[in-house]
């Protein structure tokens, strides 16, 4: 049998993005403790997000979210990182501002901890597309658009996202301070 180096790159980035959601999960988290959520999105999926970071774009004319977006197009598949509200129940923490975890459940402010988990869990996962020269980038806008989506659930309140894509040059770096023309979108990390 014979395969293509396309069909090779797309199983390559599918196997990265598996190992990049295990190094995030595995990644030291406050207290020992969860509260992250991780998807893999893909074809119709992801092409609804990067359409609806055009709109976010539109709509708050911040042209970077357009620009994101087309990175987004050129891409196999976005990995999607979220923070669930969750608290640790410290007695002496305060990172939050609240005081402590009841002040802060109570005033609806965001832990820290979970803040801070999903830092060092995305770090993670990078340095795994990194190491297996996987082109990526964090991006806020993809986030916000995941979670304008509805694609995680109720729980999550901050999200990011990361494209990935192999090409002979990463196409979400040197890139324009607006979006430009648009061009041919990449096929999803599952294109047979």
């Amino acid at each position: 049998m014979k395969y293509s180096g396309e069909k090779i790159q797309l199983r390559a980035i599918e196997t990265v993005a598996s190992l990049m959601i295990a190094a995030a999960k595995t990644a030291p988290k406050g207290c020992g403790r969860d509260s992250m959520e991780t998807i893999i999105i893909d074809g119709a999926d992801k092409d609804a997000l990067s359409a609806e970071m055009r709109k976010i774009g539109q709509e708050t004319r911040q042209p970077f979210y357009i620009r994101d977006a087309e990175n987004v197009d050129l891409s196999a598949c976005v990995v999607l990182f979220g923070a669930q509200e969750t608290y640790r129940g410290l007695p002496f923490c305060g990172y939050c501002g609240a005081g402590d975890c009841f002040g802060a459940n109570k005033s609806g402010t965001h832990c820290a901890f979970a803040v801070g988990d999903l830092g060092i869990a995305m770090g993670s996962a990078v340095s795994v597309a990194a190491a297996h020269h996987i082109d990526n980038r964090i991006m806020f806008s993809a986030g916000k658009a995941a979670l304008s989506l509805g694609l995680f659930s109720e729980k999550v309140f901050l999200a990011y996202g990361v494209p990935l894509s192999v090409s002979e040059k990463s196409p979400y770096f040197d890139r324009p301070a607006t979006a430009p023309a648009s061009s041919a979108a990449a096929p999803g990390c599952n294109a047979k």
